[in-house]
Parts: structure tokens; sequence; C-alpha cells
């Protein structure tokens, strides 16, 4: 199931997301990954969860994280819930391609729960985007 979380920046988007990710880690028997641009969240979330800075391995653009993710989730096959804060500023905020990218999330990880923050006011949001809100 994947899950958008969206509005301005400064709106609490990451908050929640790490809310989730700790409440997520407490209950869940499965393997939980964080991926961010950086390493902002290291203090955040518990140790439990695996948390991945995109920016360490040069991923730039919707394709090229489609692919880190696949190579994640093939990697291992017990995760069970993925959150992704700020995937705008991996895609250079292309919203409609964006709308693509979940598509194709969606697809690949129909069993497992991912959840991802977009840094957009939500009357922004293409068609694409707004299914997962």
């Amino acid at each position: 199931m994947l899950k958008v979380i969206c509005g301005k920046k400064g709106s609490g988007k990451t908050k929640k997301m790490i809310d989730m990710v700790n409440s997520v880690c407490a209950n869940s028997t499965g393997s939980v990954v964080c991926i961010e641009q950086g390493m902002q969240l290291t203090y955040d979330i518990p140790h439990r969860c695996r948390l991945i800075a995109a920016n360490e391995y040069n991923i730039c653009g919707y394709d090229a994280f489609y692919g880190f993710f696949a190579g994640v989730l093939a990697g291992n096959y017990d995760i069970a819930d993925v959150f992704v804060d700020g995937i705008l500023k991996i895609g250079n905020k292309d919203l409609v391609g964006l709308g693509a990218l979940l598509a194709k999330i969606d697809e690949l990880a129909k069993d497992i729960n991912v959840t991802i923050t977009v840094s957009a006011d939500e009357a922004d949001l293409p068609a694409e985007v707004k299914k997962y809100l």
C-alpha cells in the first residue's frame, strides 16, 4: 500500500513520518527502511530502522530512484515498511514525473507499506499523485 503525506515546507510532514516510523518499529515483525536525501533523521528514528541517505548513492531523478528502490527491496525480502522523505528533492520538483514514479512503486511494492513525503501544496498535485493521499 502506497501513501503520500503532502504539505508545504514546515507543515510537519517529516515529524508525522518520524512518528509513523517509531510506531511501526515498535510493532512490526519485518524490516523497516527509511530513505532520505541526507542523514538528518539519524537521531530521530530507532536503530531498528535502516536509514539510507540517497545522496550518498548519487541518486538523481525518478528513474534512478526507482532502480535504487527496487534494489533495496531485492536485497532484503522481509521488508514490511519503507518511508521516503523529500522525494521532490531527488526528482527535481517534477510533480508530473512523480505521478509516474508512484504508479511504478505501487506496482512493485504491492505487499509493502510505503509512505512518501511530498513538499507541495495539495492543490498543486496532479491527479496521479492525489490518488495516493
